[in-house]
């Protein structure tokens, strides 16, 4: 049940993503994802499961996750006006994967 649950938060998320995409508010859909939705689920359920040091560490390697997501979001601004949209997507996706690998790399170095 707990599965479902997620599951259609997932679903509802995605659903007003494209709703507001389709708005005169249409940057709106790259807020949307921001909500911590999934975070707070995850919070919740390291919160009630490990200790409070183990919850920390969550957060902390959260925060570093904000990186990539940056590198991600840099490269797809500067590439969009360079590329298709598909090559675009795919090369900032990489780059985000190879910038994950190297804050996990770090992270786990500490």
């Amino acid at each position: 049940m707990e599965l479902a649950i997620r599951a259609l938060a997932g679903a509802a998320i995605v659903v007003v993503i494209h709703l507001f995409s389709r708005t005169s508010n249409y940057f709106l859909a790259g807020v949307v994802p921001l909500f911590p939705t999934f975070s707070l689920i995850s919070h919740f359920i390291v919160g009630t499961e490990r200790t409070t040091s183990e919850l920390k560490e969550t957060i902390g390697s959260g925060l570093l996750a904000l990186i990539p997501y940056f590198v991600y979001l840099a490269s797809l601004y500067f590439l969009v006006d360079r590329l298709r949209l598909g090559h675009a997507l795919l090369v900032a996706a990489v780059c985000w994967l190879v910038t994950a690998v190297v804050v996990l790399g770090i992270w786990r170095a500490m």
